[in-house]
């Protein structure tokens, strides 16, 4: 991989146009990839990890959107444990999927091609739960609008639940194996010239993405200064999922990346309620 840091001397449509560009080659890939185990999926298996198996609220009868969802599978998943669910992508081929898929399961499950930062002009209304988790931040440059558009998705008392993989981890380049990116860098864009997907690192692609770096101090922030309180923060010394190199598996469905001595913080979790009655 070829990545380096670069100035915003561009749009921020730029990188959101170069990006989702990007995703939309890469779901098809994804979906038929033996990492997201579609076949399965559609024959009842849910997507959910068992991070979220432990700590998701009860999502049974709320009314739930869930930002950044790919082409649904964790979306679906919830509607089958009974929430009432939206899924909203700003790739308009893994919304396609998504939708061809709910119908195909005969499930009331709604979805809609946004960027996360117009969300709120689709006027979908209040929710009682805000999901989203993996990899979703590192592809947003301004947290502060991503927690104000949470805010304003929720009804008083409703709850964000959110799983992402760690800040420490992002300081990674994953190929050499070296600490390279700083520990967030507000108002700074990094490129990533990538040969596969982590789907499928046996498919050639050759493209480049864009994304952001953000620290525990900034996330955090973010929440809090748009009516969100804290209820819960844990971290968590593995990925459920196998997505970078040189992962090592310590226990099923648990992955490990460098020296395990070391315990790196592989994902956080946070639960947050909007304030008010």
């Amino acid at each position: 991989m070829d990545i380096k840091n670069i100035d915003l001397d561009k749009s921020e449509e730029f990188y959101f146009k170069a990006n989702k560009a990007l995703w939309n080659v890469k779901t098809p890939i994804h979906v038929k990839s033996e990492f997201y185990e579609n076949d399965a999926f559609l024959n009842g298996k849910s997507s959910l990890t068992e991070v979220e198996n432990e700590f998701l609220p009860d999502v049974k009868g709320k009314r739930l959107i869930h930002l950044q969802c790919h082409f649904g599978q964790d979306t679906i998943s919830l509607e089958r444990m009974g929430a009432h669910c939206t899924g909203i992508d700003f790739s308009n081929i893994a919304i396609e999927h998504a939708q061809k898929t709910a119908m195909e399961l005969n499930l009331s499950t709604k979805f809609y091609e946004s960027n996360v930062y117009d969300v709120l002009d689709l006027n979908l209304g209040k929710f009682d739960i805000v999901f989203t988790s993996y990899g979703v931040l590192s592809w947003l440059p301004d947290l502060k609008k991503w927690a104000d558009v949470i805010s304003g998705l929720l009804k008083p008392g409703g709850l964000l639940y959110i799983a992402e993989f760690h800040p420490l981890l992002y300081m990674y380049e994953f190929e050499s194996q070296e600490l390279q990116y700083p520990y967030g860098s507000p108002g700074k864009v990094f490129s990533d010239s990538e040969s596969f997907t982590y789907a499928d690192r046996n498919y050639p692609l050759e493209s480049i993405s864009y994304f952001w770096q953000h620290n525990f101090d900034e996330i955090i922030s973010a929440l809090l200064d748009n009516d969100l309180e804290i209820l819960r923060f844990k971290e968590i010394e593995f990925s459920p999922y196998n997505c970078f190199p040189h992962m090592k598996e310590i226990a099923p469905k648990r992955y490990q990346y460098g020296k395990a001595e070391l315990k790196i913080p592989h994902i956080f979790h946070i639960l947050a309620r909007k304030r008010g009655e």
